[in-house]
């Protein structure tokens, strides 16, 4: 693919920051261009976590910046620059890329956010939301299904099996999700008078809840669940500024 326009690191930084409405989220890590590169950015890749894996992609593509979900500096974790920690931002240094990292705002976005694409990749209407800036959702399959039937769709659409707590015959309609590790929700879900609750990662105790209130519990994988909201911005960014990009899906089971 050939290169085509050119833009300042500055410009990107301050779109996507107005994009996403960062100010309005209290995150547990930074927001924006968390490692800062070159000054001009012509191609741009991106992937759910910025491992070793995806900036060595990045490398061999030749790019300028990169954009994730999962970035750095994660609120409670230790400062030091040790270990994998320091490897990968030695790398982005030394090759001077850009790191761009978006998370609870890439979640809660109404039109290139992960739960609302990853509730129109399965075919759902959205009729609402909850939780914590208004990131879960709630709404219904056009048809009632049963959760047979939904973990065919499940594992169809993300390319991986989902874990599912519940008869494999009942009937779904109602559902909620919200992508990522968001297991915490179970209950405000439950709230919301759904049948089942679809997200990213499970936890000992919603195996329980699920059992002792019918309501089935869907564990759809933290990175298959959030790649679509990423992809999705960086689709956007080659768009409106006709730089190149590359979306690249490391490989993670979890």
């Amino acid at each position: 693919m050939n290169r085509k326009s050119i833009m300042h690191q500055n410009i990107l930084e301050n779109y996507l920051n107005d994009l996403l409405n960062i100010q309005q989220f209290q995150d547990y890590c930074p927001n924006g261009l968390q490692i800062e590169g070159k000054t001009s950015i012509q191609m741009l890749v991106s992937g759910v976590t910025a491992s070793q894996d995806l900036i060595q992609a990045a490398l061999d593509l030749h790019a300028d910046a990169i954009i994730v979900h999962h970035g750095y500096f994660w609120r409670g974790e230790n400062a030091c620059l040790r270990g994998i920690k320091y490897q990968r931002i030695a790398t982005l240094i030394k090759h001077n890329i850009n790191l761009y990292a978006y998370h609870l705002p890439l979640d809660a976005h109404a039109k290139l956010g992960n739960n609302t694409l990853l509730g129109q990749k399965l075919g759902i209407t959205e009729e609402g939301r909850f939780g914590e800036y208004d990131i879960a959702a709630f709404g219904s399959f056009p048809e009632p299904i049963n959760l047979q039937t939904l973990d065919g769709l499940l594992s169809s659409t993300l390319n991986r099996p989902p874990l599912i707590i519940g008869d494999p015959l009942k009937t779904i309609q109602r559902v909620a999700w919200c992508t990522g590790a968001a297991q915490s929700y179970f209950e405000a879900a439950i709230q919301q008078g759904v049948d089942a609750f679809i997200t990213g990662e499970i936890s000992e105790q919603n195996v329980h809840t699920a059992r002792e209130t019918g309501v089935a519990f869907v564990s759809a994988g933290h990175h298959a669940t959030e790649r679509y909201g990423i992809q999705a911005l960086g689709e956007h960014i080659t768009k409106k500024f006709s730089i190149t990009h590359h979306f690249v899906d490391i490989d993670n089971p979890v």
